[in-house]
């Protein structure tokens, strides 16, 4: 028996690398590795969520529940674009 496991996947990636990329066009002064750096910021603030498809989490979610993720994905990108801003200001020691 062949095993693949590609289909399974962390739900939150595909949210916040779509909303970091949408959000460069108004953070121009990011350089690519900063929204890279951001994108992992904004996912280890989140809790794993592994699905097979994205449809079955949403399927099973109240509107509670889906109001909540929009809630917690605002705040965390909000958090990593600061905090990786923050830091690229600092000066070398």
């Amino acid at each position: 028996m062949v095993f693949t496991f590609e289909q399974v996947h962390n739900y939150y990636e595909r949210l916040v690398f779509e909303e970091v990329a949408r959000r460069a066009e108004s953070n121009p002064d990011f350089t690519v590795d900063m929204l890279c750096d951001v994108a992992c910021v904004a996912l280890n603030r989140l809790p794993a969520r592994y699905v097979r498809h994205d449809v079955d989490l949403m399927f099973y979610l109240t509107e509670h529940e889906r109001h909540a993720i929009d809630l917690s994905l605002e705040e965390v990108l909000q958090y990593a674009f600061r905090f990786v801003q923050e830091r690229a200001n600092k000066p070398a020691n």
